[in-house]
């Protein structure tokens, strides 16, 4: 219905059916890793680090009714599949 709007309010000829949508799509190789994604990346284990440190610091200091391991080991599984994605995206 407002296939042709722009096309009408512009008052531009079309420059064809064909040209509407896309032909061909070529990939010259895998695109360049980011360096600052790698720093992110290093800089977020330093971070899951010292959260695991401090987990397990304040369970012991704290005496508290459960192992550290329960918060710090989905941490650790979350950080390594998203280090795993990255370095093994194409």
């Amino acid at each position: 219905m407002f296939a042709n709007l722009l096309q009408l309010i512009t008052r531009r000829e079309s420059r064809g059916y064909e040209h509407g949508f896309v032909q061909e799509v070529h990939r010259d190789g895998r695109a360049p890793k980011n360096p600052r994604v790698g720093k992110l990346l290093f800089a977020a284990w330093l971070v899951i680090a010292a959260k695991c440190w401090l987990m397990m610091w304040l369970v012991e200091r704290y005496h508290m009714p459960f192992n550290a391991l329960w918060v710090n080991l989905p941490t650790i599984a979350f950080g390594l599949l998203i280090t795993v994605i990255y370095f093994r995206r194409e």
